[in-house]
């Protein structure tokens, strides 16, 4: 493992790594339960989203691991589920059809992470669009937490207000934030992981954390029920080019802010970028051939980043636990079924991930101003990908009207170009 991971030159240990994948973990597991759920909605079965969920996880998280060597996982993205349900709900598809795009984005992902255009767009992004967006993926993980928490909700006068502190759940959430706070300001190791864990023992105790048996045997999975000539029959190709955007993007985003937070980022360089961005293209391929939407770099990654998680043994242990999940889905079910284990360790990484946001030049407008933007959008529209899109929209054009524009890489012109199309004529979510 030492040798293998490297642990001692990246400044961590087996005892961290592992807390770190299992604080990963119980932050994301939820997509195990929530993927099949909004799947289902569009006519695919349950058991079948289940399994395929877990495959596409384990998949993605181990080529993480074990060849890039980073301590990020890999599961299909929320967001991309919805937009999944939404085109088959809409467009009067089979889902089998609809996977037949998604397995063709998933290949053309493939073919676009083996070459270098991913490797090259991670050296063009300028610093202050990476610290943007790194700063901006903090804010909306922290959003998402304070959401579940229910310590904000819905407001049609305000759009969100402070939530109800008598509920249940926000109590204890805040009881498991302030908790975690606390181990976290004793310097304890493993702060987030143990706020987790006491925060779940005293939701049992409190009756809201209520487990409907232990284990279970897993679904059979189905393979490739997929509709390949119907995508071509009814031209899904404006389908196919908003699954592949927005998955790169959004991937790609979550890499630079995680691989930033846990400075692996060398001089702006992504080190194993192409072993990197085969993880979640080959998760998207292989996810669609078992039944699931694309797959995606997970944002909950960070708080695996933040428990002391530098290498690929945290993304090991990840892919592990997925892969006994398949056995314990009661239990999985009702971890995922309270927030309030998970929503305080969300809050506190979006603090630690605003770290970048003092490295932006906020005094040359130019630079500043598309960083704001990426930060302001990404929790406004609960989407990463859209706030990257402002930001390359933004800072080309800022840069052009300063007199500037020989200073902006041609990528940036050409994926600002492709961004603005995209969210004019083919908004995905």
């Amino acid at each position: 493992m030492e040798n293998f991971f490297k642990l001692r030159e990246n400044n961590t240990t087996l005892k961290t790594e592992i807390l770190a994948g299992v604080t990963t973990f119980l932050t994301m597991v939820y997509i195990v339960i929530v993927n099949p759920a909004i799947l289902s909605s569009a006519g695919v079965p349950f058991e079948q989203v289940f399994m395929a969920t877990i495959i596409a996880a384990v998949t993605g998280t181990l080529i993480m691991g074990l060849l890039a060597k980073y301590p990020i996982a890999i599961a299909p993205g929320m967001g991309l589920n919805a937009y999944f349900a939404s085109v088959v709900g809409t467009q009067g598809l089979s889902y089998q059809t609809v996977f037949g795009a998604v397995l063709v984005a998933g290949i053309l992902f493939i073919l676009l992470s083996v070459s270098k255009v991913r490797e090259m767009l991670i050296m063009a992004i300028p610093s202050s669009l990476k610290y943007g967006i790194t700063s901006g993926i903090g804010l909306f993980i922290a959003f998402i937490g304070l959401k579940s928490a229910g310590i904000i909700v819905p407001n049609k006068a305000t759009m969100i207000s402070l939530g109800d502190l008598h509920s249940p759940v926000t109590v204890l959430s805040i009881f498991g934030l302030l908790i975690t706070l606390i181990l976290m300001a004793r310097r304890i190791n493993g702060a987030l992981f143990y706020g987790m864990i006491i925060t779940a023992i005293v939701g049992y105790c409190f009756d809201l954390l209520r487990f409907k048996g232990v284990a279970s045997m897993p679904p059979a999975p189905v393979f490739f029920d997929v509709d390949l000539a119907g995508v071509f029959s009814n031209g899904l190709y404006a389908v196919i080019f908003a699954f592949l955007l927005v998955t790169i993007f959004d991937t790609t985003g979550t890499m630079i802010g995680v691989s930033e937070q846990a400075g692996l980022l060398k001089n702006g360089k992504f080190p194993r970028a192409k072993q990197a961005f085969l993880g979640d293209s080959v998760a998207t391929t292989v996810g669609a051939m078992f039944g699931t939407s694309p797959s995606t770099a997970y944002i909950e990654s960070s708080t695996g980043v933040a428990a002391g998680g530098r290498t690929g043994l945290t993304a090991l242990v990840v892919s592990i636990l997925f892969l006994i999940s398949m056995f314990f889905s009661p239990i999985i079910s009702a971890i995922s079924s309270l927030p309030a284990i998970t929503a305080p360790v969300l809050i506190i990484v979006g603090c630690f991930m605003m770290e970048g946001l003092a490295k932006v030049a906020w005094k040359e407008f130019d630079e500043a101003f598309p960083a704001f933007a990426i930060i302001l959008t990404m929790p406004l529209t609960s989407s990463i990908a859209t706030g990257i899109a402002i930001g390359f929209i933004t800072y080309p054009l800022m840069k052009v009207f300063t007199g500037k524009g020989k200073t902006v890489h041609p990528l940036i012109y050409f994926f600002g170009v492709v961004f603005l199309i995209q969210l004019i004529f083919f908004p995905s979510h």
